[in-house]
């Protein structure tokens, strides 16, 4: 891009994941932030949310060193958002998310030493003991910062996130918008949310040069306590404009539903969401954030309330016909 006198080039943003629910937020706040951005992908990145961004695209994978490479070669700030949230088994999720992870930190060590790392994780990976999915995003983090090489790195942990588009949290709309609605989580459990225009608002900032460095994050909104299972469910049938009658489904059906998945998934190697380690995830109690384990407020905030970003979430859903 052209270049005033008066004026200093912008900084360049080299950015994984690009094309998924939260890494097209990013894009987008990112080039708000200031950012040049380029993106590794596999397929065409247009996108309604993108589609007036300016882009340098390098085609490729977390597989492949070379295309790593050219990602990274010469950005300022390296943003990995790729990752799998479901796969057909333990070693699926260890050879992206660990895998991938190492060879990105490789591509900075070689090409772009000076850059700053931002890693965006998953509240998961706090309890690696929980699921393979929760021990690969583990692995992912100390694995980037490990091959990097670089002091400066700063690690993000969103919890579920949530917003137009995501398909993952469509799942909880519908079971609200049933006339009786299944409560999966304990009568004490906590879980904390996050719109994904917020974590995508706190990934930028983090990206900034001269941020924190050798920090973990934990990401939450408003509410870092987080929700119990019960009124989560309730906010959602607030927004879709109605009330349900809450079943609470007893843990030993959930982990014999995770247990056949896990079974499907083993038996025609695909990638299922609901298996048993999922199911650990839903039955741990304690999904909330400390306050004190969050980015300081002078860098960044969250600005959505649960209601009116579940309320603007049925709005496209029912827009788009999911819902």
């Amino acid at each position: 891009m052209a270049v005033g006198a008066d004026s200093a080039p912008r900084p360049l943003a080299a950015l994984t994941g690009a094309t998924g629910f939260l890494g097209r937020h990013v894009i987008r706040a990112l080039h708000k932030a200031g950012f040049r951005v380029r993106i590794l992908v596999r397929q065409d990145p247009v996108h309604p949310l993108t589609a007036a961004v300016p882009l340098e695209v390098v085609p490729g994978d977390l597989s492949s060193d070379a295309a790593l490479e050219r990602l990274v070669r010469g950005a300022d700030a390296v943003i990995h958002a790729a990752g799998l949230i479901k796969a057909a088994g333990r070693k699926d999720f260890f050879a992206i998310n660990e895998g991938g992870s190492a060879r990105l930190g490789r591509a900075m060590a070689k090409a772009a030493p000076g850059a700053r790392l931002v890693v965006v994780s998953s509240l998961a990976a706090r309890e690696p003991q929980l699921s393979p999915y929760a021990a690969s995003k583990r692995a992912g983090e100390e694995a980037a910062v490990r091959c990097s090489g670089t002091e400066d790195w700063v690690v993000l942990r969103p919890p579920a996130l949530y917003g137009p588009g995501d398909r993952e949290t469509l799942a909880l709309f519908k079971a609200a918008d049933s006339p009786v609605v299944p409560v999966a989580g304990g009568p004490g459990a906590r879980l904390a949310l996050l719109h994904v225009e917020d974590c995508a608002a706190a990934v930028a900032a983090l990206a900034r040069p001269g941020g924190p460095r050798g920090q973990t994050y934990e990401l939450a909104d408003g509410k870092p306590g987080g929700y119990g299972w019960a009124d989560l469910l309730d906010t959602a049938a607030a927004a879709l404009g109605h009330k349900a009658v809450r079943v609470r489904v007893a843990a030993p059906l959930l982990r014999g539903m995770g247990l056949a998945g896990s079974g499907w998934a083993w038996l025609l190697r695909r990638p299922v969401m609901m298996t048993s380690g999922k199911v650990r995830e839903i039955l741990h109690p304690d999904w909330s954030v400390d306050p004190s384990g969050m980015p300081p407020p002078g860098l960044w905030k969250p600005t959505r309330k649960l209601l009116e970003g579940f309320t603007e979430s049925v709005s496209w859903y029912r827009h788009q016909g999911w819902l």
